[in-house]
């Protein structure tokens, strides 16, 4: 029986191993192909590029310094390299119209350039956000020197281009009354100086009569129209105040007063005002233009108000615009231009400006503020306009109109209103 059991569990042991032999393990299945690495995510392009200031030689250190202290408050812009290059007002209007592209990014132009750069695709217009900001903060004047047709394009900067009264308070007892003044000059002995052949300053006495001269542009800035009345009533009045000062024997030509000699008053602009603080010593004093006698009655002399305005070029870098406006912006503020006077004498347009006790304590800006509220922004101008104006007021010197009647006067007038229209046909 054991043996039978033996044999039993041996054929067991013999089947069991056969049975695994013949189970072959079916070969793994293939691995799936692995998925393609995901590229790795594009880095964001960098921000940055150049951006060119153009500022007159006088303000470009200045410049540097403000320009430095906003980018280091702005690390956004980190990006940029920002130069800054002399260039004048004049100068870079020109040059914008020359070749936009070549251009700045960001300059300083005077105000009446503003037509001919938009016309030209130099300025793009201010966000209105920044519009606002700059209508709020800034004086009328300014404001209405960088807009045209309702759309602002530049940033003002300075509200101190005109001319106004500068005298010697021992000589001029009353600045208000031009009469008073040619008196005083004349009891003392002294002379008034005012540049009556000039077409800058020659409109003080027809604007102030309500007199009118300007002209419109087409887009291309060429002459379409001269708004005039200088033929008129109002007009013949201004040109015999014009008569009557020349008359005087105090009267002199001219608006320099490092070249004015025995002077007691003169109209001038705030570049002279060392010059003037020096010929009158402590008898300096300054006031806004006087009166004159327009048919029996005292009216404002009036003229050009100048305005320097910061524009910005259009650009087609988004992120680039971005730094352009908002470095414009800041440059006009109200506490740069306080700085900016502090550091070149710049008068500010901004009206907390204007307000700062160092800008108040500034006798000729002072005058010069209360004269440009009678004033209009200088527009553009032929230029064969101030050659027309330069004979206007030679004949008066010359004595040409001295005897003349109201009739001769007008005819007179109607000839040079007919050529200031033919500017612009």
């Amino acid at each position: 029986m054991k043996k039978v059991l033996c044999l039993l569990l041996a054929a067991c042991m013999i089947f069991a191993l056969a049975a695994c032999g013949g189970n072959t393990a079916a070969p793994a299945a293939p691995a799936a192909p692995a998925a393609p690495a995901a590229p790795a995510a594009e880095a964001p392009a960098a921000v940055g590029g150049a951006l060119k200031v153009w500022v007159p030689e006088a303000t470009v250190d200045f410049t540097k310094a403000q320009i430095a202290a906003f980018m280091e408050a702005n690390p956004q812009y980190a990006g940029y390299t920002v130069s800054v290059e002399p260039v004048g007002e004049g100068d870079a209007a020109s040059n914008m119209l020359t070749d936009v592209g070549a251009g700045a990014d960001i300059f300083n132009f005077a105000q009446d350039q503003l037509a001919r750069l938009v016309s030209a695709g130099a300025l793009i217009p201010l966000s209105d956000e920044n519009a606002a900001i700059v209508a709020a903060e800034n004086d009328a004047g300014s404001v209405a020197a960088a807009t045209m047709a309702g759309t602002t394009y530049a940033y003002p900067l300075t509200s101190d281009n005109g001319y106004f009264l500068y005298y010697d308070k021992s000589v001029v007892t009353d600045p208000s009354s031009l009469e008073a003044i040619i008196a005083d000059c004349e009891a003392a002995g002294k002379g008034f100086y005012m540049e009556i052949n000039s077409g800058w300053y020659q409109p003080a006495f027809f604007f102030g009569a309500g007199c009118t001269l300007t002209y419109d542009t087409d887009d291309a800035g060429a002459f379409t129209k001269c708004n005039i009345d200088y033929a008129s009533d109002k007009g013949v009045a201004a040109l015999k105040a014009m008569i009557d000062l020349h008359k005087s024997k105090a009267f002199f030509n001219g608006s320099s007063v490092s070249n004015a000699t025995n002077c007691a008053a003169i109209v001038d602009g705030t570049w002279d005002s060392g010059a003037a603080k020096e010929l009158f010593g402590d008898n300096y004093a300054c006031a806004k233009l006087p009166t004159i006698d327009v048919n029996g009655t005292p009216t404002q002399m009036s003229g050009f108000g100048g305005f320097k305005l910061l524009g910005v070029k259009p650009q087609t870098d988004a992120d680039k615009l971005e730094l352009c406006d908002a470095l414009a912006l800041y440059l006009a503020s109200g506490e740069v231009q306080i700085a900016r006077y502090n550091a070149v004498g710049w008068g500010p347009s901004n009206v907390e400006a204007k307000a700062d006790p160092a800008v108040q304590a500034d006798e000729a800006l002072s005058a010069l503020g209360e004269q440009l509220a009678f004033t209009i922004p200088q527009g553009q101008y032929p230029g064969d306009y101030w050659g027309l104006a330069t004979a206007l007021g030679d004949s008066v010197i010359a004595g040409e109109y001295d005897s003349a009647d109201d009739a001769a006067l007008l005819a007179a007038l109607q000839t040079f209103q007919d050529t200031c229209i033919s500017y612009a046909k």
